[in-house]
C-alpha cells in the first residue's frame, strides 16, 4: 500500500492499516526540510493556558491531569506516533520527494502496489498523480481525497474508464485471495481478478455528521452515499418499568458510566465498562443502565435536497414588525371612514368606499355645499392620506434594504437563544454547517477570515455570521455565547479552540462543548480536565483524522465503505460487499454469519449485480433493498450485503493475504 501525504489523515491511515491490517505500506512525504508539520499554532501559548487550568483542577479535586493512555482518535496515539518520519516501524518505507512525479511513483512502487492513498488537502495534486498513477498501473486501487463532490464524481468515473480500457478487470468488491498486495494475481494464478476501482473520499464529508450529531443531543447519526441511507439514533437509557425501543437492530452499547474514573471514557482503554460495538442478544439484554445506538433505517433515497431559503427574502421578512402594524392600522382607519361614508351619504358600501379612496388620495372634488358630516368625513380622510406617505416611503427603503442585504452576512437577533455556535467555517465547518442546517438546528458562526469558503454558504442559508477573532473579548459574546446550547471548536489551530472553549466554559459552566483537537496526548490531558473541572456539563474531543481514517483504509482494502459513525471514542463501519470469496460469509445463515463485536449483516440487495449503483443513483427508489433478514436466510456467493462491522472485524473478514516476496 502507498499513501502520499505527510498530514495527520496520511499517517493515521498508514498506522491503520498497518496495525489493523497488517499491511505493508510506503508512505511519501516531503523532504525533512520541506515536511508540512501537524497544525500546532500557538501551541505554547496553549499549554500555559492549559497548565493553568489543570493546576486549578487538580489543587481542587486532589487529582493528576491524566497522562495515560487513550485521548482523542480512539486511543491509537501510540500507533501514529509511531508513523513519524525518521523511526518508520519494520512493514513501513519512507519516501522523501517534493512532489509526486512520475519517477518518485516508480520509485515508491506504484506499479507493484495493490492500492494507493492521495491524501493532500489539495485537489489538484491529488487528480494529477492519480491520473499519473492510473497510467503506469492501470490494476491499481486509487482512493483520492477531494473536497469537490461534483469534481470528485467525474474523475472517479474517467479513472474507472482509463482502467477498464487498458484492460484491468474492474471488479467493484472483488477480493479474493492474492489480490491484496498482490496485484500480478500470485496468491491464485488461476484467477485474473483486480479490483482497479477508484474511490473518491471526503474527510470533511465523513466527520461532519458525526461533529454535527455530538454537539446535539438525540440527533440521529446518517449515513448516505451511491443513494444508500442508513440512518442510527442514540438512545438513553430506558427509565425503570419501561422497555427500550430496539429499533431494527442495536449497533452498539454506550459506557456504563458518564464519568470513567480511567479517564478514557468510551475509548477502547476503557474495558468492561466502556462502549460494546455490535454486541449480541444477550448483551443487550444484560446491560441495564447504558444508553444504546440503535438502528431506524435502512433505505434508498434521492440526491441530497439543498437547505435553506436562498438569497431571496421571503415577503414576510421585507418588512418590519412596526411597518406591518403600521399598515394594518391604515387599513383599519380606510375600513372605519368608508362605514362612516356610507353612514353619512346613504351611498352603497362600493360607491363609499371608492369616495373615501378618493378623499385619501386628494383627488376627490372639494366636498363644498355637501352635508357638514361629509365635509368632516373628507377632512379626516385627507389627514389619513398625509399619513400613508411617510409610511409608503419607510416600506420602499426598507424593502430595498432588505433585499440589499440578503447578499450580505447578518447580525445574530437579539433574542436568539438555544442554538449551536460554530467556531470556523472552513472545509470542515462548511460540512458541519450545512448537515446542522439540514436538522433545522438554529446555528451562529464565528469566523476570522472574512474569504473562508464557508461564509458562501451562510450567506446563501442566511445563518448570522460574527466575523472576528475568537480570542479576542466581546466576539463570542456578539454570538450570544451566554444563551448557546453548544459550541463547535472547529479551527485547525488548537489554542484558538482551547481558549475559545475554556473562555465560553467560564461564562456558561454547563455549555455543551466539542472541541477539535489534532495532538492525541494534549486531547486527553484537555478532555481529563474540562470533565473533572465541569462534570455536569458534556465535553467531548474529535480528530477528523480519526473519523476518517478508517473509511480511507477499508477503501484501500478494496471494500466499498458507505460511512462510519462514531460511538464515544470508537468508530463503527457501514460497507457493502459481495459474499462471494468471503468464507465466513458464504454458505452461512444470517444468524451463523453474526459474529459480536467484528460484523453483522443488515441488508441485503436483491437488484442484479451490473444494475445496482447505476440504478441507486438515478432514482430514489432504486433496487429492491431487504433489511428484514430473517436469521435462518442462506447467504449466498452472488448476494450482496450492507454490513455494520468494527475496524478489526472488517480486518479479519478480509483475512491476510500472501504477500510477495522481495525481487519475486
Amino acid at each position: 500500500m502507498v499513501v502520499a501525504n505527510d498530514d495527520a489523515l496520511a499517517h493515521r491511515l498508514a498506522a491503520e492499516l498497518r496495525g489493523v491490517y497488517g499491511e505493508q505500506v510506503t508512505l511519501v512525504v516531503p523532504p525533512a526540510q520541506r515536511s508540512v508539520r501537524p497544525p500546532v499554532v500557538g501551541r505554547t501559548r496553549a499549554t500555559a493556558l492549559f497548565d493553568r487550568v489543570s493546576a486549578a483542577v487538580n489543587r481542587a479535586s486532589g487529582t493528576g491531569n491524566g497522562n495515560g493512555n487513550g485521548g482523542n482518535g480512539g486511543g491509537d496515539g501510540a500507533a501514529l506516533a509511531g508513523a513519524r518520519v525518521g523511526e518508520p516501524p519494520g512493514s513501513e518505507r519512507v519516501v522523501e520527494a517534493a512532489e509526486l512525479t512520475e519517477d518518485v511513483l516508480g520509485d515508491a512502487g506504484v506499479e507493484r502496489a495493490a492500492a494507493l492513498a492521495l491524501v493532500y488537502d489539495d485537489d489538484e495534486t491529488n487528480i494529477r498523480a492519480a491520473l499519473t498513477a492510473r497510467r503506469l498501473n492501470p490494476r491499481i486501487r486509487l482512493v483520492l481525497r477531494l473536497y469537490n463532490r461534483r469534481l470528485g464524481q467525474h474523475i472517479e468515473a474517467l479513472l474507472d474508464q482509463a482502467s477498464a480500457l487498458a484492460g484491468a478487470p474492474l471488479r467493484a468488491g472483488a477480493q479474493g485471495p492474492g489480490t491484496s498486495g498482490d496485484p500480478a494475481g500470485a496468491g491464485d494464478p488461476g484467477r485474473d481478478v483486480y479490483d482497479a476501482s477508484t474511490t473518491v473520499l471526503s474527510d470533511a464529508d465523513t466527520a461532519a455528521p458525526a461533529l454535527a450529531a455530538t454537539a446535539v443531543a438525540g440527533t440521529s447519526k446518517v449515513v448516505q452515499t451511491d443513494g444508500l441511507m442508513l440512518r442510527a439514533v442514540e438512545r438513553p437509557p430506558p427509565a425503570p418499568g419501561e422497555v427500550a425501543d430496539p429499533g431494527l437492530c442495536t449497533l452498539a452499547l454506550l459506557s456504563a458510566t458518564a464519568n470513567d474514573p480511567a479517564g478514557a471514557d468510551g475509548s477502547e482503554g476503557s474495558g468492561s465498562q466502556g462502549p460494546q460495538l455490535l454486541p449480541d442478544e444477550g448483551a443487550v439484554a444484560g446491560a441495564t443502565g447504558r444508553g444504546t445506538v440503535v438502528l431506524e433505517n435502512v433505505s434508498y433515497a434521492g440526491p441530497e435536497l439543498s437547505s435553506g431559503r436562498g438569497v431571496v427574502p421571503s415577503f414576510g421578512s421585507l418588512l418590519s414588525r412596526r411597518l406591518r402594524w403600521s399598515f394594518a392600522g391604515l387599513v383599519a382607519c380606510v375600513v372605519g371612514l368608508a362605514v362612516a361614508s356610507m353612514l353619512v351619504t346613504g351611498e352603497r358600501p362600493l360607491q363609499a368606499t371608492y369616495l373615501t379612496l378618493l378623499d385619501l388620495f386628494a383627488i376627490n372634488d372639494p366636498a363644498i355645499g355637501e352635508p357638514l358630516g361629509r365635509q368632516i368625513l373628507q377632512l379626516c380622510s385627507g389627514m389619513v392620506g398625509l399619513l400613508l406617505l411617510p409610511v409608503l416611503l419607510a416600506a420602499v427603503l426598507e424593502a430595498l434594504g432588505t433585499f440589499r442585504s440578503g447578499s450580505a452576512l447578518r447580525k445574530p437577533p437579539r433574542g436568539l437563544s438555544g442554538h449551536v455556535v460554530l467556531l470556523g467555517v472552513g472545509k470542515i465547518g462548511t460540512r458541519v454547517l450545512a448537515r446542522l442546517r439540514e436538522l433545522h438546528i438554529p446555528v451562529v458562526c464565528v469566523e476570522a477570515d472574512p474569504e473562508a469558503r464557508g461564509l458562501a454558504l451562510a450567506r446563501r442559508l442566511r445563518v448570522p455570521v460574527v466575523l472576528g477573532d475568537v480570542t479576542q473579548e466581546g466576539v463570542l459574546e456578539a454570538a450570544k455565547i451566554r444563551r448557546a446550547h453548544a459550541l463547535l471548536a472547529l479551527t485547525s489551530a488548537d489554542t484558538t479552540n482551547l481558549e475559545a472553549v475554556l473562555y465560553a466554559r467560564s461564562v456558561q459552566p454547563d455549555l455543551r462543548v466539542v472541541l477539535r483537537l489534532y495532538d492525541d496526548d494534549f486531547a486527553t490531558a484537555v478532555y481529563r480536565t474540562l470533565r473533572a473541572a465541569h462534570p455536569g456539563a458534556l465535553t467531548r474531543s474529535r480528530s477528523v483524522s480519526h473519523l476518517a481514517a478508517p473509511a480511507f483504509a477499508g477503501a484501500m482494502m478494496g471494500r466499498q465503505i458507505l460511512g462510519a459513525i462514531p460511538v464515544e471514542r470508537r468508530v463503527l463501519l457501514f460497507a457493502a460487499i459481495d459474499v462471494g470469496g468471503h468464507p465466513q460469509l458464504e454458505g452461512r445463515t444470517v444468524g451463523e454469519a453474526f459474529r459480536a463485536g467484528s460484523w453483522r449483516v443488515l441488508a441485503l440487495d436483491t437488484a442484479p449485480r451490473g444494475q445496482r449503483r447505476a440504478a441507486s443513483a438515478a432514482s430514489s427508489r432504486g433496487p429492491s433493498l431487504v433489511w428484514d433478514l430473517p436469521a435462518t436466510y442462506v447467504l449466498k456467493p452472488e448476494d450482496r450485503v450492507v454490513l455494520a462491522a468494527t475496524r478489526r472485524g472488517l480486518a479479519e473478514l478480509l483475512g491476510r493475504r500472501p504477500r510477495r516476496r522481495a525481487g519475486t
